[in-house]
C-alpha cells in the first residue's frame, strides 16, 4: 500500500473505499429508520416507551461504547475488531428486519449499537495507519467526513424510497451488502494493526465510560424533547459524577482506555473542542431545517429529504477545497475560515421567513454544512495524527464521543431556544375562538398546529397556521443568532489554538507530538498498509 517514497498506493485507496462502507451505513441508520417507524408501529404495536427505545437504544449504546471499543481495537487488532463488528452488524440487521415483536426489535437495535461502536473508531484509526503522508491522509479524512455527512443526508431519502416499495424490514437490510463487501474485501485490502504494548483491558474503566456517556446523552435528549423533569436531570448529574470517577480511573490505571495526557497536546484538545462545536452548530440546526421544509413549506418527508440533498453539494465542495488548500494554508486558518463560512449560513437564516423563497434556506444550509464539514475534515486528521500510533483507536473514539455529545447538546439547546420563543410569541397571536384542545396542541409545537388545523374551518386554519409559522421562524432566528455567535467564537478559538500548526507536508506536520510506538502490521505485508 505504501510506496518507497512514503506515499500510499492504489491498494490503500481501494482499502479506503472499503472503509467508507461502514461509515456510510452507520450515518444513514437513523434517517432510514425515521420512515420505518410508522410501519413498525402498525405491525408490532409497540408501547410509547418501546417506540422510544427502538429509536434510541442504538444511539445510546453506540455513544457509550465508542471509547472502550476504540481501546479494544488498539489491543486486539483494528482490522480484526472492524470485521467482527461488521459480522455482528450484518447479523443484527437480519434479526431486526424479521423481528416479530417490539422487544425483539429493541434487542436487535442494542446489538446494532454495540457492533456500530466497533466500526467507527476502527475506520479512523486504520486511515491513520494506511496514509502516513499528511496530504494524502487529509484527503482520506475528507472522504471519510464527507461520507459521514452525506450518509446522514441520504438516509431519509433511502428510507422513503425503500418504504414506498417494500416492507419496513428493508430499512435494516440496506446494511447487508455493505457489510458483506467489507467482510469479503477487508482481509485483502486492509492492514492489521495491533498496539505493541500489552496489559489487561480496563473493564472497570469501560463500565465507568458507559456510566458516563449513557446518562449524559439520555439526559440531554430527554430534556430537549420533554423539557424539565427530575429523572433526566438526575441522569445528567449521575453522568457527571461517573465522568469524574472515569477520569480519576484513567489517571491511576496502569493500562487506561485513554491517555488523558493527550489533552495536554494543544492540537488534540483544540481539535476535539472545535469538532464538538461544529457538530453542535450543524446538528442543532438540522432539526429546524427539516421542520421548516415540512411544516412551513408543506412538503412531505420524502420531498423535504430530496430537497435537502442540494445543500450537500456544498459539503463536496468544502472537502475538495480543503484538500486543495492543504500545504498552502495553515490548518488553523482553514478552520477559522470554515467557521466563518458556516457563520455566513447562520446569518442568512436570520432572514428566513414563512414566505421566503426556498432557495434562501437551502443556500443558508449549504453554507453551514460546507463550513462545518470542511472544519471537521481537518480536525479528524489532527486528532488521529496527534495521538501516538498505538492510541489512535482510543483517541478517535474519544473524538467521536465528544461529537455525539455536541450533537445532542446542539439539538437540545438550540431546540429549546427556538421552542421558548415559539411559545412566548404564540401566546398573543392565536386566533380568537379557537377550541381549547386545538390551542393547547398548537401552543406545544408547530407540528401540533398543523395537525389540528386540518380539522378547522379554512379561515380559522389559515389564521392559526399563519400565527404558528411566524412564531416558528422567530424561534428559528434566535437559534440562528446563537449559532452565529458560536461559530464566530469558534473561528477565533481555531485561529488562536491552532496557529502553531504548520502547513500539511511541512517539516513535522502531521506528526504525533508523543513518540509513537512501533506499529505491528500484519495480514497483507508491506504493500498493504503503513510503514512495514
Amino acid at each position: 500500500m505504501t510506496a518507497t517514497n512514503g506515499l500510499a498506493g492504489r491498494r490503500a485507496w481501494a482499502g479506503l473505499a472499503v472503509l467508507l462502507l461502514p461509515t456510510l451505513v452507520l450515518s444513514m441508520d437513523m434517517g432510514v429508520l425515521f420512515f420505518a417507524v410508522p410501519f413498525i408501529s402498525t405491525d408490532l404495536r409497540p408501547s410509547g416507551t418501546q417506540q422510544l427505545w427502538i429509536m434510541d437504544m442504538y444511539s445510546f449504546l453506540l455513544a457509550g461504547l465508542l471509547i472502550p471499543m476504540g481501546a479494544l481495537g488498539d489491543r486486539i487488532g483494528r482490522r480484526r475488531l472492524l470485521l467482527l463488528g461488521a459480522a455482528g452488524f450484518a447479523a443484527a440487521s437480519l434479526l431486526a428486519a424479521w423481528s416479530g415483536s417490539a422487544a425483539e426489535l429493541i434487542a436487535a437495535r442494542a446489538v446494532l449499537g454495540v457492533a456500530g461502536a466497533t466500526l467507527m473508531p476502527s475506520t479512523l484509526a486504520l486511515i491513520r495507519t494506511m496514509f502516513p503522508d499528511p496530504k494524502q491522509r487529509q484527503a482520506a479524512m475528507g472522504a471519510w467526513t464527507g461520507t459521514l455527512t452525506g450518509g446522514a443526508t441520504l438516509g431519509p431519502v433511502a428510507g422513503g424510497l425503500l418504504l414506498n416499495h417494500f416492507w419496513w424490514g428493508s430499512a435494516f437490510l440496506v446494511a447487508i451488502p455493505a457489510m458483506g463487501l467489507l467482510l469479503l474485501l477487508g482481509p485483502l485490502l486492509l492492514p492489521e494493526y495491533r498496539a505493541p504494548r500489552r496489559g489487561s483491558f480496563d473493564l472497570l474503566g469501560a463500565g465507568l465510560s458507559l456510566a458516563t456517556v449513557l446518562p449524559l446523552v439520555y439526559g440531554v435528549k430527554t430534556l430537549a424533547v420533554d423539557g424539565w423533569h427530575p429523572l433526566p436531570a438526575a441522569a445528567l448529574a449521575a453522568g457527571l459524577v461517573a465522568g469524574a470517577l472515569f477520569a480519576r480511573r484513567q489517571l491511576t490505571c496502569a493500562n487506561p482506555l485513554i491517555d488523558l495526557g493527550l489533552f495536554r497536546i494543544r492540537s488534540y484538545a483544540g481539535s476535539i473542542s472545535i469538532s464538538t462545536l461544529a457538530m453542535f452548530a450543524m446538528m442543532g440546526f438540522t432539526l429546524f431545517t427539516s421542520q421548516y421544509l415540512q411544516l412551513v413549506k408543506g412538503m412531505s418527508p420524502l420531498t423535504a429529504a430530496l430537497w435537502s440533498l442540494l445543500p450537500s453539494t456544498g459539503v463536496g465542495a468544502a472537502v475538495g477545497i480543503s484538500g486543495a488548500l492543504a500545504g498552502r494554508v495553515r490548518p488553523g486558518h482553514q478552520m477559522a475560515g470554515g467557521f466563518l463560512v458556516g457563520a455566513a449560513g447562520f446569518a442568512l437564516m436570520t432572514w428566513v421567513g414563512p414566505h421566503s423563497p426556498l432557495a434562501l434556506i437551502l443556500t443558508a444550509a449549504g453554507f453551514l454544512a460546507a463550513g462545518t464539514v470542511g472544519t471537521m475534515t481537518l480536525t479528524a486528521d489532527l486528532i488521529v495524527s496527534a495521538a501516538p500510533a498505538d492510541r489512535a483507536g482510543a483517541a478517535s473514539a474519544t473524538s467521536e464521543t465528544a461529537s455525539e455529545l455536541g450533537s445532542s447538546l446542539g439539538i437540545a439547546l438550540l431546540g429549546a431556544a427556538g421552542a421558548a420563543v415559539y411559545k412566548s410569541q404564540l401566546t398573543d397571536r392565536l386566533p380568537a375562538g379557537l377550541p381549547d384542545a386545538a390551542a393547547r396542541a398548537a401552543h406545544d409545537s408547530l407540528g401540533g398546529a398543523v395537525t389540528v388545523a386540518a380539522d378547522l374551518p379554512a379561515h380559522s386554519a389559515h389564521e392559526l397556521l399563519t400565527a404558528c409559522q411566524s412564531a416558528f421562524t422567530d424561534g428559528l432566528h434566535l437559534a440562528a443568532w446563537i449559532g452565529l455567535g458560536c461559530l464566530l467564537g469558534g473561528s477565533l478559538l481555531a485561529s488562536r489554538l491552532m496557529r502553531h500548526l504548520p502547513k500539511a507536508g511541512a517539516a513535522g506536520a502531521g506528526a504525533p507530538v508523543s513518540t509513537p510506538a512501533s506499529p505491528q502490521l500484519s495480514g497483507v505485508g508491506a504493500d498493504a498498509g503503513g510503514p512495514a
